[in-house]
């Protein structure tokens, strides 16, 4: 049974008022909770969030956060942007006020069944090829969370049947108590947030918190083939491995041409790899996570295998946008870190001209060095992290200085050769010049699609 909580009459601060902070918000006032939202941007700012919020009876504390408001709650719910760390929830913790992350309070009230996944790079390319393998199925399902649509505003429309797919990240998960999912999947652990967690170590173990209320009836899918993955596999639940490089004794597994999940000594054939349509080694590894998870929720290899061909991919993950003059331009503004540009250069026989920079989250640029020797003809960066990548990279490959998405579309453009691509794959966060990746990505098929348009003319 999971815990219960009456939110009639508690008082609840939520801290932060992004998309999952209002959702947040809004779903406790609409369960009587007596709701307070507080946000270091000004009302003046957020006159749309603040009306809609106040219509909805919630208390608003604008323009910074006061220390007295936080130990007066019992409960609070920060946004994942928040860091845990912040004085002010260190101090309504310290005299016993829960704080919890919103997929932590979501869960409690979340009907049916729970795959989370989490890691460093694909989950949501995973995450949305398991709903579509499940929505292929003919199940009942919904994907929610650092995807896109908070998982909290999800709640409603699960049912005793229904199976709700969640991507987390770092941030989500380690604010949780009791969250469990009933398969949780676990892609890989690589340098991300540093910035954030301080190290690798801190950081895999706040991914690896999805395990820790699992119970023997639950499921674990961790990437066997991962440098760092498998140290977090957990005690209780049963371990379900996949892998690309090798045989698992219990898992998801490439023989020849065929996808293979083993369970008790017996083995089933999932999928030809040829249906995979997807580029990359990396996003094999991404099918095989979905293709045990999905096994592992009941489906039948025909229809994982039919929604594995009929998966189309995900918008700003190595995603093809046009060829102008022979030269192919791929966005992947989601490869927001080292590794994940790694894995998109990868997906390339050689002949890149990648586009890098943006925020930096206390990367380490020096790991592209042989990746852009072997892949890539030049390099060009934009946004605040230029200079250390130009440091880091030197003499590596030919690097120039755009500065900005545009001037760099137009400098990739003139130098480009005929059988050349052009990719978009910063190993940076985006908030230094655009509002998201996805802006970020928008933006960029908006220059090439209207560079497409003057070599037309």
């Amino acid at each position: 049974m999971k815990p219960v909580i009456d939110l009639a009459g508690k008082k609840v601060l939520v801290v932060g008022l992004a998309r999952t902070g209002i959702a947040t918000a809004l779903f406790c006032a609409e369960r009587g909770a007596r709701v307070m939202a507080t946000e270091e941007r000004t009302e003046a700012q957020l006159p749309e969030c603040a009306a809609k919020l106040r219509a909805a009876g919630v208390q608003l504390e604008m323009g910074g956060h006061r220390a007295e408001t936080f130990a007066e709650q019992d409960l609070i719910v920060p946004s994942p942007g928040v860091s845990p760390l912040m004085p002010a929830l260190a101090a309504a913790r310290a005299v016993g006020v829960p704080v919890w992350s919103e997929i932590e309070l979501a869960w409690r009230f979340l009907r049916g069944r729970l795959i989370c996944i989490t890691g460093s790079n694909g989950k949501t390319t995973t995450t949305s090829l398991i709903g579509h393998i499940l929505e292929t199925a003919g199940l009942p399902v919904q994907v929610a969370g650092n995807i896109g649509t908070p998982l909290i505003s999800r709640v409603d429309i699960s049912s005793d049947t229904s199976f709700t797919v969640v991507e987390a990240s770092s941030f989500q998960l380690e604010l949780i108590s009791a969250f469990r999912p009933d398969i949780g999947v676990l892609l890989n652990v690589t340098a991300d947030h540093l910035d954030r967690h301080g190290s690798i170590e801190a950081y895999g173990a706040a991914k690896a918190r999805m395990f820790e209320n699992q119970t023997e009836r639950d499921a674990a899918v961790v990437n066997a083939d991962d440098a760092v993955a498998p140290r977090y596999a957990p005690d209780v639940p049963r371990v379900f491995w996949f892998s690309r490089e090798k045989h698992v004794a219990s898992g998801c597994y490439v023989r020849g041409e065929e996808v293979v999940f083993r369970c008790d000594g017996a083995e089933s054939v999932l999928l030809e790899r040829k249906l995979i349509g997807l580029r990359g080694r990396h996003n094999l590894e991404n099918v095989l996570a979905a293709a045990a998870a999905a096994k592992l929720a009941g489906v039948e290899p025909a229809a994982i295998a039919e929604g594995v061909r009929t998966f189309a991919g995900v918008e700003h993950r190595i995603e093809y946008v046009a060829t102008i003059s022979g030269v192919e331009y791929f966005n992947d503004s989601k490869a927001t870190n080292v590794d994940a540009t790694i894995k998109a250069l990868d997906a390339f026989p050689g002949n890149v001209l990648v586009i890098l920079g943006g925020k930096d989250k206390g990367s380490d640029f020096r790991i592209l060095r042989q990746p852009l020797r072997s892949q890539a003809r030049m390099a060009l960066l934009i946004g605040d992290a230029a200079d250390k990548i130009e440091a880091e990279l030197a003499g590596v490959v030919p690097v120039e200085r755009a500065g900005t998405l545009a001037r760099a579309v137009e400098i990739a453009s003139g130098r480009a050769r005929m059988g050349d691509t052009v990719l978009l794959a910063p190993a940076c966060a985006s908030f230094d010049q655009f509002d998201n990746y996805e802006h970020r990505g928008r933006v960029f098929k908006q220059l090439v699609r209207e560079l497409e348009k003057k070599n037309a003319a």
